[in-house]
């Protein structure tokens, strides 16, 4: 059996980007990216909504022009060849490339069944997906990276819930002294 597992870094103040929409504070060090490739081996599928795809679709094809980190030219060719699906209406009937499906319909039914054929979705920020697919009961783990900065706003972390989700603590890590992981599981009703 699958899951599907929402992995989002924030700022410290409860942000995964800042005022402006920047991204350029995370603090990628060696233990946080071995962290990652961990969690996106084998056969996982990369999820995002619109808004996040559209960030990485102009970042990680081409990320070896952009960047020399050690962290992205490990991870760009794990990106180009994941599977991956971008939730989103306006992408629907599009060829993205990249090993890409768009879901625009019945959202949190359809990555569900994805979950229970046995594939291990990871969503990669996306507030809005996040908070779509936690009204539904269909987000199995929280796995949140605290950086050390404080963006002072911008778009938070987490929408309002619109119930209330019992998590259970599974683990907390910290990575290269800087970051910090809490990792909730969702604690099923009998």
């Amino acid at each position: 059996m699958g899951r599907i597992i929402h992995f989002v870094h924030q700022s410290l103040d409860g942000f995964i980007a800042g005022p402006n929409g920047e991204f350029d504070w995370p603090a990628m060090g060696a233990e946080l990216s071995a962290y990652t490739a961990e969690l996106t081996a084998g056969d996982t599928v990369f999820l995002y909504g619109r808004k996040v795809w559209d960030l990485m679709s102009g970042f990680w094809p081409n990320a070896e022009q952009y960047s020399q980190d050690p962290h992205d030219l490990a991870f760009a060719p794990v990106w180009r060849e994941a599977p991956k699906v971008v939730v989103s209406r306006t992408l629907a009937g599009q060829d993205l490339g990249w090993n890409t499906s768009v879901v625009s319909e019945n959202v949190a039914e359809q990555l569900t069944a994805l979950a229970e054929a046995g594939k291990t979705l990871v969503l990669f920020g996306g507030a809005e997906l996040a908070a779509h697919l936690g009204a539904h009961g269909a987000v199995d783990e929280y796995r949140v990276v605290v950086h050390p900065v404080l963006l002072g706003g911008g778009t938070p972390a987490f929408h309002p819930a619109e119930r209330r989700t019992v998590l259970e603590t599974v683990e907390t890590r910290t990575f290269d002294g800087r970051s910090v992981l809490l990792r909730h599981r969702v604690v099923r009703e009998a």
